[in-house]
């Protein structure tokens, strides 16, 4: 990878610096609802079964797909078109050609640091398999 690579124009990065630029937040994982009417965005405390809810990480990123047909592969082009990514995102960050936070794994070199830094979804998350109606798990959170 380049040196602070995190700071080139989102689209000039490779395959593994921008798998790199994930903050580990697992904000991406947690299941938000849709107004039909308005089209508003409520997230939810339940988060994809495959996320590791105490890492923030993905349990089977590589496959994913085949267990989460629906999971989104956020790319460059993608980026443009995604609205719902969380405003500390590092990809929406850096998408919208701001830095990163000081939190970010890639500048203080603290992987836990987004979890102390209470950006992350850890410890306030259950796994869809462990819930019924998403309606009666919205959160007042900011994402």
């Amino acid at each position: 990878m380049r040196e602070r690579f995190w700071e080139l124009p989102i689209d000039t990065l490779d395959r593994k610096e921008w798998e790199a630029l994930c903050d580990g937040c697992g904000k991406c994982c947690i299941h938000k609802l849709e107004d039909e009417v308005t089209g508003e965005l409520f997230p939810t405390n339940v988060a994809c079964r495959l996320l590791d809810r105490h890492s923030c990480r993905c349990t089977n990123y590589r496959d994913r797909k085949a267990y989460v047909p629906d999971c989104v592969r956020l790319d460059a082009r993608s980026l443009k078109t995604i609205d719902w990514l969380p405003s500390t995102c590092a990809y929406r960050l850096r998408g919208e050609g701001r830095p990163l936070p000081e939190w970010h794994y890639l500048i203080c070199g603290d992987r836990d640091a987004v979890h102390e830094a209470g950006v992350s979804v850890r410890g306030w998350t259950v796994s869809e398999d462990e819930v019924g109606d998403l309606e009666h798990h919205i959160v007042d959170r900011l994402l």
